[in-house]
């Protein structure tokens, strides 16, 4: 069925927009926000035309305007203004952000529409309320991580643009991730910890800033340096703090330092007679393709490796959050 002439059901509209479709019902009912056309005089079918208002509605509520004067201005949007719902020929239909997130939650779409606006406030909001309610390792999996993917793609297929929307989407999750880090108990002082740090000349950290804030939440004792850590001082980080084990990231092949890797692995430490060294685990896709050293291992993911240093503490596995129950990579 052409959705141009015959237009789309309001359950297709709501996940476009990231609401839900009560609120778009409502919006009809209350404010006169609906389709022109009703199929059969009862089913609403929105068209392009419907859509962008109720885009612009999206937009004036997400900035503060109360929903009464929204709708006002709303409705004065025209038709030229309206996109095409379509999804083009091999592509999947997208959020009204016009990023390719394909099926995904209501808040990734959300927080996809406000990274595209740069409007910081209300990611702040999305995120905030999404780690209280999913975790942070459901909120890292379902709604940061994709909605950072989308923002790369369109990055890479754009030419220049948008860089600045995955500068502004990435330093929110970041403050988003190290205020979750700070939530938990403090870590036993006498306990030895865990290093995080990126291979030299690798400069993704979220994924390790994720880590990290998963592991402080279970009270587990970490040193994060960031990115692109020279060999050198990563060496002499592990021997001055005779960490339980070393997390180091690596995003593309040719960061992943398989030499650095077994040094770190061999590195032993303390008294004579009681020497023992870290398990390195080798995070990132920079590492696959080919068999963990001796003294390695390679999660494959965040709940895993969450499990893998849990368990060097002696506590539980199970990196899922407990509120939603998953255990899954």
């Amino acid at each position: 069925m052409d959705d141009t002439v015959h237009g789309i059901t309001t359950g297709a509209v709501a996940r476009r927009l990231g609401v839900s479709p009560t609120t778009v019902r409502s919006w009809d009912r209350r404010y006169g926000i609906g389709p022109a056309v009703r199929a059969d005089g009862r089913h609403r079918r929105w068209s392009p035309t419907d859509i962008a208002v109720l885009e612009e509605m999206c937009r004036l509520t997400a900035s503060g305007v109360p929903p009464a004067e929204a709708a006002r201005a709303a409705r004065e949007v025209g038709a030229s203004a309206a996109p095409d719902p379509r999804p083009g020929p091999g592509r999947r239909a997208t959020a009204g952000s016009g990023l390719p997130l394909g099926d995904v939650r209501q808040e990734c779409r959300g927080l996809a529409r406000a990274a595209v606006r740069l409007d910081g406030p209300l990611m702040e909001t999305i995120l905030r309320s999404a780690l209280a309610t999913y975790g942070l390792v459901t909120t890292w999996e379902e709604i940061m991580t994709p909605t950072l993917h989308a923002v790369g793609r369109k990055w890479e297929s754009s030419g220049d643009r948008y860089v600045e929307v995955e500068h502004l989407l990435s330093w929110h999750v970041s403050t988003a991730l190290r205020q979750a880090a700070v939530t938990g108990p403090p870590a036993a002082p006498e306990a030895p910890p865990t290093v995080l740090a990126c291979v030299p000349s690798e400069q993704h950290t979220l994924p390790l800033e994720a880590l990290a804030a998963a592991l402080a939440e279970r009270s587990l004792p970490t040193r994060m340096f960031g990115a692109a850590v020279p060999a050198e001082a990563l060496d002499a980080a592990v021997r001055r703090s005779g960490p339980a084990a070393v997390v180091l990231w690596s995003q593309a092949r040719s960061t992943a330092n398989h030499a650095l890797a077994r040094h770190i692995a061999g590195t032993a430490f303390g008294v004579r007679g009681a020497r023992t060294a870290p398990l390195v685990l080798l995070a990132g896709p920079g590492w696959r393709g080919r068999t963990p050293d001796p003294g390695t291992a390679r999660p494959a993911g965040l709940r895993e490796a969450i499990d893998v240093v849990s368990r060097l503490y002696g506590e539980p596995a199970g990196g899922g959050d407990e509120r939603t129950g998953g255990t899954g990579p």
